[in-house]
């Protein structure tokens, strides 16, 4: 391929990224690949998923950790029928961190090749998909969790993405609740 075909794919992919219709809870239009981040974590979640809410935790220290290295993080709730008073409770219930998206279509959900709540997607500041799938492997089943994660690939991923290498485990399967419509 040539040097104008490189530049169009470079191109089309800059504006197919920002063209996601994806809102905040207000109903405004959020552009997440717009921001100066090094990395962008969504973390695919439904209100009604008891996994994603044991979850919460684990990705607070996680927020905790990255966001002063340039990471966003991102909660995405692709069930159209999902409400914004139950996800206001949902986060301050649990203390989610991020800022939630709506993503009704689903076109974030098919980019970030989620189907499960709760499932994490990591993008690189250029809005490529450096990672998709599980947080850790605590949840080895539905209704089956080890003790303690043995595998932290979400925070692997993170760390290899501001390193600049490639993450070991591109992608994982993700145990979860599944998100409602994606195709």
């Amino acid at each position: 391929m040539g040097s104008f075909g490189m530049a169009f794919l470079v191109l089309c992919a800059a504006a197919c990224v920002s063209a996601q219709s994806v809102d905040h809870l207000n109903g405004t239009p959020a552009r997440p690949f717009e921001t100066a981040a090094r990395a962008r974590v969504f973390v695919f979640v439904r209100t009604d998923c008891p996994i994603s809410n044991r979850y919460a935790p684990e990705l607070q220290r996680l927020a905790d950790e990255f966001k002063p290295n340039g990471v966003d993080f991102w909660l995405v709730y692709s069930d159209h029928a999902e409400s914004a008073a139950n996800i206001e409770h949902q986060i301050s219930d649990y203390k989610l961190p991020g800022e939630p998206l709506l993503d009704p279509k689903q076109e974030l959900a098919r980019r970030a090749e989620a189907s499960v709540s709760p499932q994490a997607a990591v993008f690189d500041s250029a809005g490529r998909l450096i990672y998709t799938g599980r947080i850790d492997d605590r949840y080895v089943d539905f209704g089956k969790a080890r003790i303690a994660a043995g595998s932290h690939d979400l925070e692997d991923a993170i760390k290899a993405t501001l390193a600049g290498r490639s993450v070991a485990h591109s992608h994982t399967h993700a145990i979860g609740c599944y998100l409602a419509d994606v195709k």
